[in-house]
């Protein structure tokens, strides 16, 4: 599922941007996650980094397992929200399908507002024009 979601994005962001997979994000003291997924400016990618500052990262994408479906439903984004990330995705598993919740940051509230739910094609404009078939995603 990652890699083929890694290398989908790959194909769609613009040079201006990096994907990254597996990297820690600095969002603040004490607070390092690893998103699976991040899109990164490019300047800030220079391959020898072993994470990324907030301000560096466009997008990040937490997969969801059993084992972090909290953490990735409820406090990563709420960290991510809060250090200034202006979008995040989740990907869930529905019935054997995957399902990607799409997220955009609020500046007034510096929280994430739901833009779209996609279960078999993930179109999207923002942060970068993207259309994924989600139906070829197996399992997560």
């Amino acid at each position: 599922m990652l890699s083929l979601l890694e290398f989908e994005l790959r194909r769609f962001a613009p040079s201006t941007f990096k994907v990254r997979r597996e990297m820690s994000v600095i969002l603040g003291p004490n607070q390092r996650p690893e998103p699976d997924v991040s899109l990164v400016r490019a300047e800030a990618a220079r391959g020898d980094e072993t994470f990324y500052r907030a301000a560096d990262v466009a997008l990040v994408i937490e997969v969801v397992s059993p084992e972090s479906r909290v953490r990735d439903r409820e406090r990563k984004p709420q960290l991510y929200a809060q250090a200034g990330i202006a979008h995040f995705w989740r990907v869930e598993q529905q019935e054997d399908r995957p399902v990607v919740y799409v997220y955009e940051l609020d500046p007034a509230t510096r929280g994430y507002a739901l833009s779209g739910i996609h279960h078999d094609r993930l179109k999207l404009t923002v942060p970068f024009d993207v259309d994924l078939d989600l139906s070829e995603i197996d399992q997560l």
